[in-house]
């Protein structure tokens, strides 16, 4: 057919034009600060930042006492964690969905499709990264730091700062590694915080529902905001990591 390479020259100068219009478009948003944009973008900062800080303040100290201390069940643990560190979102919705429905054993707390569920939800996939990394830069310091520690006469309190604190770069790794994480995260949040506009809606399941709706301009917006985000988290990452390395090398 004589016009079939003219539809399809058409169609795709109308699809370029279409893809062209929702960047300018998004751009615009983003310049122009719009205020559902900010509100989303700040609700899955506050979610992830509330969600990495309950992590860390229990995944620091357990990958410490995992790494440090010999007890039964360590290598079970271990394990587990190791496990979890893959554990597929949808899973994680559904486990804290059953926790919190009406019917659950925290039902009573009313906290299902609210901020607070999607925390709760985050942070169980961030815990198992944070407490599993702070474990193997544990493991893996030199043993002499330890054994100089305790000739010196260092309490145990005191050969765990020291070791933690030489671990600090790796530490801080996992906590990054958590934080990109969640960021990232769209199927648990969506179960336990149903994508509620202007209270549980975040980033990403922005994205997916408004690329659904056909509103590209929106979800181009903020894919384009969290992609800076994860470069920004990479580049920090790898920042820490160099120096860690560069402090092993000294």
């Amino acid at each position: 057919m004589p016009f079939a390479p003219v539809i399809v020259k058409i169609y795709l100068i109308f699809s370029m034009n279409s893809i062209i219009d929702g960047f300018i478009k998004s751009f615009s948003l983003i310049i122009n600060l719009d205020k559902e944009l900010l509100g989303i973008i700040f609700l899955s900062l506050n979610v992830s930042g509330t969600a990495l800080v309950i992590s860390t303040l229990i995944g620091v100290p357990a990958g410490t006492i995992i790494g440090l201390k010999r007890f039964p069940g360590r290598g079970f643990i271990i394990s587990l964690l190791n496990t979890f560190m893959g554990l597929p979102p949808v899973v994680v919705g559904l486990f804290v969905y059953l926790l919190l429905s009406r019917s659950g054993p925290l039902g009573f707390m009313g906290l299902l499709y609210t901020p607070s569920a999607m925390v709760a939800a985050q942070t169980v996939l961030a815990f198992p990264i944070v407490a599993s990394l702070c474990h193997s830069a544990i493991v893996n310091v030199n043993p002499i730091i330890k054994q100089a520690s305790v000739t010196l006469g260092a309490t145990p309190y005191q050969v765990a700062t020291t070791i933690v604190r030489e671990v600090r770069y790796g530490i801080l790794s996992g906590i990054i590694a958590g934080f990109g994480r969640v960021m990232a995260e769209v199927g648990a949040i969506l179960i336990v915080g149903g994508n509620i506009a202007g209270y549980t809606r975040v980033m990403t399941t922005t994205i997916a529902l408004e690329t659904d709706k056909g509103n590209f301009e929106l979800a181009l917006a903020l894919g384009i905001i969290l992609l800076i985000i994860s470069f920004l988290i990479n580049i920090l990452l790898h920042i820490i990591q160099r120096k860690g390395r560069l402090k092993t090398a000294i």
